[in-house]
């Protein structure tokens, strides 16, 4: 292909995967990150949207707990920022997959969520994500918003790193298990991201790999995988006292996307394992 395509955070843990994804598609990729941009900016948005045929925005504030003192600046990169960007997505007639995420979600029950359930965001961070994906999809511009969850990859701090590293430099590590999701490699969500730019979908869509598990249960298979034989502990999210609550069912329902991927999402644990042999072989 040769459309041109905008990743705004393309130097991020996923905005890096999207573009060696569409880069080896054969894609013109333009990235957009700081210092150089800066989502708030609406001459920096201009110019990005102007710069290619598809803008692809993984730009956000992540940092959950410090978004509980941060509410503003939370707010403007993660929603406000969101209004001048679709107003030149339709001003240029361009195309935009915004990246959205599990946190919008808060209840307690064992449901896989579907795209039509009704959001219940627990923190700040969420509620702004929240309002963000809202401005996309009521903006009348061409796009779709992917929610994406527990996310892990090569070029990012996530949670698969954060366990070998405290692992390495601790005597026994204590995990939650009434977290429960699907871990997910950005690589495989770059490709679901590739495929709704092929279809030019619009919409909203629930991305993750296959089959569910508590955080617990990931952080066991990670050390199984990598020989740590060190104590592992379950505990309960109200045994940490966190500035920001997490939502403890991120299931999500993903038939709505399967229909329109060129490929099968893979089971959590069969992408998980090949992640560590790639990235993490010297402890294997």
């Amino acid at each position: 292909m040769s459309a041109s395509v905008s990743i705004l955070g393309g130097n991020g843990m996923l905005g890096y995967d999207i573009r060696l994804c569409l880069a080896s598609q054969n894609f013109d990729v333009k990235v957009f990150d700081i210092p150089d941009f800066d989502i708030r900016n609406s001459t920096h948005l201009d110019y990005a949207v102007k710069s290619s045929n598809v803008i692809v925005n993984c730009a956000a504030y992540t940092a959950v707990d410090k978004a509980e003192s941060e509410p503003e600046i939370c707010r403007d990169i993660n929603a406000l920022a969101l209004i001048p960007l679709c107003e030149a997505i339709r001003k240029y007639d361009k195309y935009l997959v915004h990246i959205g995420t599990d946190f919008v979600f808060g209840d307690a029950s064992d449901n896989a969520h579907l795209e039509t359930d009704i959001p219940s965001p627990l923190s700040v961070y969420g509620r702004t994500k929240l309002e963000g994906e809202q401005t996309v999809l009521a903006s009348g511009c061409k796009a779709s918003v992917m929610r994406v969850q527990w996310t892990y990859g090569k070029n990012g701090n996530n949670f698969v790193r954060k366990i070998i590293e405290l692992a390495s430099r601790l005597e026994s590590l204590k995990v939650v298990d009434d977290q429960i999701g699907s871990p997910t490699h950005t690589a495989d969500a770059a490709k679901a991201v590739l495929a709704l730019i092929g279809k030019q979908a619009e919409g909203l869509f629930h991305f993750a790999a296959k089959g569910y598990a508590s955080r617990f249960e990931v952080a066991e298979l990670i050390f199984k995988e990598q020989n740590i034989a060190k104590p592992l502990y379950r505990v309960k999210t109200s045994d940490f006292s966190t500035p920001a609550a997490r939502p403890l069912n991120s299931r999500f329902n993903c038939d709505k996307i399967d229909a329109l991927l060129d490929f099968g999402r893979p089971f959590w644990k069969d992408a998980l394992k090949s992640f560590l042999k790639q990235n993490f072989p010297s402890q294997q």
